[in-house]
């Protein structure tokens, strides 16, 4: 049994609903986190105009006194979402400070995922002739996610964030998935873009079809992809699924063929491991109920800690 706070968490199922992992990863994170803290406090230490007038260690203790707490009470918030009114009194803060706390840790954790080679990338990089890829393929699924996001009071924004697809604010990110290692998991996470945008366009933004190393790249992709033939024509091959055609007089009941079918599933067969993962992501809470925050660059810096947690669930190491 353990305390964070006024929380008691009994067993690991208790654990997993509270923070998203279970206790063995977060005993396995913690001592690369405590690392990250030590390195941040060592910079701001050495940024500070002011010399230190009292011992590391010293002075009043804070509401979270120790590294253990503090993850858990990140690992906490992105887990559930609470407010900060909430957040603040489960662990003795104010709610401005508790939004302080969650400011200062996140980009901890991200660099103690980076530590641990779990981080996903920005931007798809092909591989390179020095890297070792079964049979000289780089198998990739690409898919696009999104995420509600509070109705913006701008006009403007309301407007570009709209998304027709999910009829909603939403905040939108591709998604890579690498299926070349034995373990599955997220190799790219693209920039946050307003839900507007559409998935194909999003895509051309970040994949440079000039790019060297396509040639080398089997990708599967969902049918809103349309077009990707003919515009990246050096990947190696692309998986895309047959369309159903649009019904017309000359073809009132327009269907697709048994041996487009049998395509499609097998299509589907590999896609859905992409879908899997994108699913691991949404068992944190931030990223599955309407985003509330405002801060600049947050949403993004929150997907891709995310998927760097869901690497680590799964075993995963970004190359």
């Amino acid at each position: 049994m353990r305390k964070f706070k006024l929380i008691t968490i009994r067993n690991d199922r208790q654990f997993r609903a509270f923070t998203g992992l279970p206790e063995s990863l977060f005993n396995r994170l913690l001592p690369v986190f405590v690392r990250s803290l030590n390195l941040a406090q060592q910079v701001r230490d050495r940024n500070s105009h002011t010399p230190r007038r009292r011992c590391p260690g010293g002075g009043r203790k804070g509401a979270l006194p120790t590294p253990e707490i503090k993850l858990f009470f990140l690992l906490f918030h992105l887990k559930n979402y609470p407010t900060f009114d909430v957040l603040g009194s489960l662990f003795d803060l104010s709610p401005s400070k508790a939004e302080e706390q969650i400011q200062k840790l996140l980009p901890i954790l991200k660099q103690a995922e980076k530590q641990l080679e779990v981080l996903p990338d920005r931007h798809f990089k092909p591989a390179s002739k020095e890297d070792q890829v079964i049979e000289n393929n780089q198998k990739i699924i690409v898919d696009a996610t999104e995420r509600p996001l509070c109705r913006p009071q701008h006009a403007r924004k309301q407007k570009n964030y709209y998304s027709g697809k999910s009829h909603r604010h939403t905040l939108k990110n591709t998604i890579v998935s690498n299926i070349n290692q034995g373990v599955q998991g997220i190799q790219v996470v693209g920039p946050t873009t307003p839900g507007r945008q559409h998935d194909y366009a999003s895509f051309k933004k970040e994949f440079n079809p000039e790019q060297p190393g396509l040639s080398s790249v089997v990708v599967w992709v969902d049918a809103g992809y349309q077009g990707i033939k003919n515009d990246y024509p050096k990947f190696k091959e692309i998986h895309i699924p047959h369309k159903k055609p649009r019904k017309s007089k000359s073809n009132p009941n327009p269907t697709l063929t048994p041996k487009q079918k049998k395509e499609n599933r097998a299509i589907s067969r590999i896609r859905v491991g992409v879908e899997n993962l994108i699913g691991d992501m949404k068992v944190f809470q931030i990223l599955a109920i309407k985003f509330r925050n405002h801060i600049k660059s947050f949403a993004d810096q929150v997907i891709l800690v995310i998927a760097g947690l869901c690497n680590l669930k799964n075993g995963y190491v970004v190359q």
